[in-house]
């Protein structure tokens, strides 16, 4: 067993480092953030046959991605090594618990990643899966686990009224769905900079006023307020554990990477090689990060951001949906969100 390091900032519990016993009597410190991908022949840690659920706009093999380099990469911290997910480990060691992803659609490309991960390690579990309103859950009825993903994309709350939708920046009422789940991961930023026809909301309420519109960030930084007091009034440690996904980047500025003629992700067969971004990291971190300090309750954050950056390789492009929309958003499956899992096994397996 290992035990928690806090780096904190004010009262945070920003869980950066663990310090692992390696069983020899040695103590490991890892910061599973600080890394590089390196080529691993074992992987991937499943395919579109020991995994069948792998939802099509994220599933690149089977919609005819000619290359698979991009399936081999594995995540190399510096100075320790990420134990690799043991499903029917995970899955026993969770039985009767249940665990839910609450965000936008990368939240749904982790939880599909998930699935995948568990199910191929007990292929031959029961199972059943169930969609109601804006929650899906694929439930391992052998171990009583249940894994969610909630739809929320803004964390707040959107409401219809007569004048509109409005996005309210003080309401989270969709929290009564989080209610009672043992294991939580949160996530949004992906909708925030969305505009016109893409945009699911006509106003923003904030203190009871009403705006047209306002800066995107700030916005994105009172939802998150919001949504930190939820956790400070509602969740007992005790009882239940919360994680915060990070800030999923995308890949749609070659500059940003030091090819300043590529437009897209499209045709991108490697990732960026060491263990620096060229591009930095996006300001949206910052403003997360902000909040998490300010947090009275536990919060651990995979910190995914730059691992990710480096993964221009990883998105669907043109082998999502179908080749109607270029997507270097997203992530193919198996890829990228395996990682993201793969830590938050880690951090589960070593708490």
């Amino acid at each position: 067993m290992g035990s928690w390091v806090h780096c904190s900032i004010s009262s945070v519990l920003l869980i950066v480092v663990l310090f692992i016993n390696k069983g020899n009597g040695q103590i490991e410190k890892c910061d599973f953030f600080q890394g590089s991908w390196v080529l691993d022949a074992t992987y991937p840690l499943y395919n579109t046959t020991s995994c069948p659920f792998i939802q099509r706009e994220f599933n690149c093999e089977k919609n005819g991605r000619p290359d698979q380099t991009y399936l081999k990469y594995r995540w190399q911290p510096h100075g320790c090594n990420l134990a690799r997910l043991d499903g029917r480990k995970m899955l026993q060691a969770m039985k009767g618990k249940s665990i839910m992803f609450v965000g936008d659609s990368l939240s749904r490309n982790q939880w599909g990643s998930l699935v995948c991960l568990l199910y191929s390690s007990v292929p031959r579990a029961r199972y059943t899966v169930t969609t109601l309103a804006d929650v899906s859950t694929f439930t391992f009825t052998d171990y009583e686990v249940k894994v969610s993903v909630h739809r929320s994309v803004f964390l707040v709350d959107v409401v219809k009224e007569n004048m509109g939708r409005i996005l309210k920046l003080d309401s989270i009422e969709g929290s009564k769905l989080w209610r009672g789940v043992d294991t939580l991961i949160f996530n949004t930023w992906h909708w925030w900079n969305r505009r016109g026809i893409t945009q699911p909301w006509d106003y923003i309420e904030v203190g009871g006023l009403i705006f047209k519109d306002m800066d995107r960030v700030a916005a994105f930084e009172k939802a998150l307020e919001t949504w930190a007091g939820w956790v400070d009034t509602n969740v007992d440690p005790t009882k239940s554990r919360v994680f915060f996904q990070g800030i999923s980047p995308s890949h749609y500025n070659g500059t940003d990477w030091r090819e300043p003629n590529v437009k897209t992700c499209l045709g991108q067969k490697q990732p960026v090689f060491g263990s620096i971004y060229p591009g930095g990291l996006p300001p949206a971190l910052t403003v997360l990060k902000k909040v998490l300090s300010k947090i009275e309750k536990p919060v651990t954050l995979l910190d995914v951001t730059n691992l990710s950056l480096l993964r221009k390789d990883g998105h669907p492009s043109i082998y999502g949906l179908g080749g109607r929309t270029m997507d270097c958003s997203h992530w193919c499956l198996a890829g990228v969100p395996d990682t993201w899992n793969q830590i938050f096994y880690n951090y589960l397996n070593y708490s």
